[in-house]
């Protein structure tokens, strides 16, 4: 059987996980995990194949805030991609750089998302029927296009990873525009609340276990129900109006901030 090919950004954290655990569960589906850290990489491929019977899990290690890094792993693909589920977040208590000289939020965050698709479009296309999930929140808002590095305004992380899931829903609005939905599709979700690292970083905890927080960017992950379906933005399984993603104008500006860098 022709399994469907997928990557999961950001993948041994509490959703990340969860995502790729439940994609490999379900029958023909190849998995490659992404993330910075080798180690834990090498653990939650070693957790999902013992969970799910699935041996098609492999791993890159990847700073998914650095852009050579992203173009390293575009580069060297081999085969085609048909999901791209972009879930990697970073959300630091206080303005933290990465190599590149931007804000880590943002780096991670946005331009994270922003590259991966840039990156892969060629490869989507070539796979085509494929699909885009970023995973944004309903935790979103106050994005200022003129300072999204923080440099001017006080840093808050929370301000900053609302602003960076404000910009995920944008860009999955912008992007969609773009491509042909019979070749790829491109939505967010929020992932549901669960008590992890990061949401534990906002002040938050979490209502929900990581599987039913994974379980709307799995369907748009694997679903027939929401083929051809493109620039939407989803909570609990059900489209939801999204405000931010109304203004075209502004979704299109962001491409342009974020093409900047």
């Amino acid at each position: 059987m022709n399994k469907k090919v997928v990557i999961v950004t950001g993948a041994y954290g509490k959703i990340g996980f969860a995502i790729a655990r439940d994609i490999a569960l379900k029958p023909g589906y190849r998995l490659t995990l992404v993330g910075r850290s080798e180690k834990l990489l090498v653990k939650a491929c070693r957790e999902i194949i013992a969970e799910s019977g699935n041996t098609d899990i492999s791993y890159q290690v990847v700073d998914l805030s650095i852009e050579a890094d992203i173009h390293s792993l575009a580069n060297h693909w081999q085969g085609p991609l048909h999901i791209l589920v972009n879930n990697a977040a970073s959300c630091p208590l206080t303005r933290t750089e990465n190599a590149e000289g931007i804000e880590m939020q943002f780096a991670t965050n946005v331009l994270g998302y922003y590259r991966m698709i840039m990156a892969f479009e060629s490869i989507l296309r070539a796979s085509a029927p494929a699909r885009i999930i970023n995973v944004a929140s309903y935790w979103a808002g106050e994005l200022d296009m003129n300072d999204p590095e923080f440099k001017y305004r006080r840093y808050d992380n929370n301000t900053a990873y609302r602003q960076s899931k404000q910009a995920d829903r944008m860009l999955s609005a912008a992007f969609a525009g773009l491509f042909d939905p019979s070749e790829i599709t491109v939505n967010a979700c929020h992932p549901g609340d669960v008590n992890s690292q990061l949401s534990n970083s906002l002040g938050f905890g979490g209502h929900e276990s990581p599987g039913q927080g994974a379980a709307t960017p799995v369907w748009l992950a694997t679903s027939t129900a929401v083929t051809g379906i493109s620039g939407k933005y989803f909570e609990h399984l059900n489209e939801h109006h999204c405000r931010f993603s109304t203004n075209m104008t502004d979704c299109k500006n962001l491409l342009k901030v974020c093409s900047s860098y």
